[in-house]
């Protein structure tokens, strides 16, 4: 696999019920697999911008280029993902 990034997946809001059980404080690490425990709908959401930050990639409207937030798909409970860079290590 290439030389990746290793990023950090970070529930930094949560309203309602999440099926999945995510809550503020949550964290999951990944360097080039799916993080244990993060559901597949969140994933599918989160993956773009993880992809893009693990690749060395930066999103030019943010604020802080080592970091994105993401919200789940479940409009009536989101939870809001916070997506950082946290090492550029190759």
């Amino acid at each position: 696999m290439a030389d990746l990034s290793k990023v950090k997946i970070s529930v930094v809001s949560q309203t309602g019920h999440c099926a999945a059980g995510h809550k503020v404080g949550d964290e999951f690490y990944t360097s080039g697999m799916t993080p244990k425990g993060v559901c597949l709908p969140a994933f599918g959401a989160v993956f773009p911008t993880l992809w893009t930050l693990m690749c060395g990639g930066s999103f030019p409207w943010a604020k802080d280029q080592e970091s994105e937030r993401v919200a789940c798909p479940d409009a009536s409970n989101p939870v809001v993902f916070e997506v950082r860079r946290v090492s550029s290590e190759k």
